[in-house]
């Protein structure tokens, strides 16, 4: 059965078809469908996990009962995961165990381009790139193949351009694997002594996962229609790339296993035409590898170490931008991003912008307070890096920003990150005020449960962390709840705290104003009479507020009815449709 599948889908359905029977994830984009489309299968488990790091050993403790398993995350997610990765590679699985992590080059949601090939290479783990939703499909398949056949890991790497986008699918049945659990204590147990033991076994099943490379169909030369003059090597999304500027018109190494890399059919590639180009996003790990091997390839002189490629890049790279055949890019005006309108963050954000507070930022859609007119934000680094940065600015400033610097972090960033850093503000006493912004959901990718929600992936009943009490439960004895879209109760909050002698935390809590159950009221308007047009209400950043003619006005399609804006004015412009 055929069908048209993003990418993360399809490699979700590999996985089923494959028989995964575990998988535990942490959302970050583009990853996140993989886990959701996954959560569809009801004769699997599937879940949310606190963090990368849980989600992987989660997925370990699965194969070593005996079933195969997953766990899935965006590439800085790897970072997080990365403890329990590089000592899994002693280890090996019983059941076979496959790491979906998907790149972002471009940075379309991410705080950097870090290439994930180079954990694979480091950990000493094969990774795997599909092309297109097909390939993201019978990948996940071989991947528990290899990974059993060769006792390790896998890594699947996708990256936006292969996650979101798609390609026709052709669909099979579910096979059920499960292997039987032996004690093994010299294979599970990485006290030193194991693992110098098992040391030796990574370095000979590298040799043997050459051999593989060598000719797994995975990898795979493509002639050019007999052609020679020029070959080129390339994976992913580069590899769609290079066939719609080329076609058929050059010879194309097409590799799929990209870690450990071929040494002998490269060799032959190379043999075989006058010059060699090596397209790559990112990273030259291919092109490093070649040169390694003595041949004289071009890459990265060429092709840009910066951002992702498309057609237009390629073809402009080998001087065929006026090539009709080339689909090119068209101008389009830039939309920059915002917060939508009524979300709770803005109201703590104008509090804090307006009474001139230094803000550490965190990972979330919050981060976009960094935005004007609020510009709320003073540092944005990696997941709960707020809350450990705040203990250190604080524990640096010699009692001098103490009572002038908070941080944000949002509830399932906490969870993920957060709370580690809050337990060393409580327990090294740092005089620092946290602000969790608590909007009930996980809302940069798209809605996902949390711990904090009450429910799991399913939408099922979860067990719940109750945020006030666990953060009383680690030592902050001042703790309160506000509500953002009350200005007045927020900024009191915030002095009171920051007045304090003591570590301290706020929750700002309301929820996300996209939530299904969070019912808009009626819009406001803007009475023009009293409309003095100081723009005070401008500064608030709403984007259904702008300002013509000399007065505000309200865009009532994306006007949700909070009100807080009425609260700013001191005219009393703002007014409630029938009052």
């Amino acid at each position: 059965m055929k069908e048209l599948m993003i990418g993360n889908a399809a490699l979700a359905r590999g996985l089923y078809e494959a028989g995964c029977s575990v998988i535990s994830s942490y959302p970050g984009t583009p990853s996140t469908e993989i886990t959701e489309e996954f959560a569809k299968f009801n004769d699997t488990y599937c879940e949310w996990a606190p963090n990368e790091k849980v989600a992987t050993e989660t997925a370990f403790g699965a194969s070593l009962r005996g079933k195969r398993s997953a766990c899935c995350m965006k590439h800085v997610g790897l970072n997080v995961a990365a403890d329990p990765l590089f000592t899994m590679s002693y280890t090996g699985v019983n059941a076979g165990m496959v790491i979906c992590v998907a790149d972002d080059p471009g940075m379309h949601s991410s705080q950097n381009e870090q290439d994930s090939r180079h954990y694979a290479v480091a950990a000493k783990v094969p990774m795997l790139e599909p092309s297109d939703s097909q390939e993201a499909l019978d990948f996940a398949k071989v991947a528990y193949e290899i990974s059993e056949q060769f006792d390790t890991p896998v890594l699947i790497k996708m990256c936006t351009r292969v996650a979101h986008s798609q390609s026709i699918v052709e669909k099979g049945e579910r096979t059920e694997i499960t292997k039987e659990y032996v004690k093994n204590p010299q294979k599970y147990i990485m006290a030193p002594a194991n693992a110098i033991a098992r040391h030796p076994f990574v370095e000979e099943r590298t040799k043997k996962l050459i051999e593989y490379a060598e000719t797994s169909p995975l990898n795979r030369i493509e002639d050019g229609n007999g052609t020679y003059d020029f070959g080129i090597i390339t994976s992913s999304t580069s590899y769609q790339y290079v066939k719609e500027v080329f076609g058929d018109s050059v010879s194309v190494l097409k590799l799929g296993i990209v870690n450990p890399l071929p040494v002998e059919l490269i060799k032959k590639f190379a043999e075989k035409v006058s010059k060699v180009y090596v397209i790559e996003e990112l990273d030259p790990v291919i092109e490093t590898h070649c040169k390694t091997l003595g041949i004289d390839v071009i890459g990265k002189e060429k092709f840009s170490i910066l951002g992702e490629f498309s057609q237009k890049t390629i073809a402009e790279a080998f001087g065929l931008d006026k090539n009709e055949n080339i689909c090119l890019d068209t101008n389009i005006p830039v939309r920059p991003p915002m917060m939508c309108a009524g979300c709770p963050h803005r109201g703590m954000y104008y509090v804090l912008a307006k009474n001139k507070i230094t803000v550490l930022g965190d990972i979330g859609c919050y981060t976009l307070g960094a935005m004007p007119p609020l510009n709320a934000l003073d540092m944005t680094l990696c997941m709960g890096a707020s809350v450990s940065g705040l203990h250190g600015y604080n524990k640096a400033g010699d009692g001098q920003t103490e009572g002038r610097t908070v941080c944000v972090i949002g509830d399932s960033t906490f969870i993920h990150s957060g709370v580690t850093g809050l337990i060393n503000v409580a327990y090294n006493q740092s005089n620092s005020t946290v602000i969790i912004l608590d909007n009930s959901i996980t809302g940069m990718t798209g809605h996902q449960q949390n711990p904090t929600t009450g429910f799991n992936i399913k939408g099922d009943p979860a067990g719940k962390v109750n945020l006030e009490a666990l953060c009383k439960s680690i030592g902050i004895n001042s703790v309160r709840v506000v509500d953002p879209y009350n200005l007045d109760e927020c900024e009191k909050a915030v002095k009171e705290e920051l007045a304090k002698n003591e570590p301290s935390v706020i929750i700002s809590r309301r929820p996300c104003v996209l939530l299904k159950y969070v019912k808009p009221k009626k819009p406001l308007s803007v009475n023009k009479d009293k409309c003095r047009g100081c723009k005070r209400c401008m500064k608030f950043g709403c984007p259904a507020i702008s300002f013509r003619d000399g007065n505000a006005v309200i865009d009532k399609t994306l006007c949700i009815g909070c009100g807080v804006c009425a609260g700013l004015c001191p005219f009393d412009a703002f007014e409630c449709e029938g009052e």
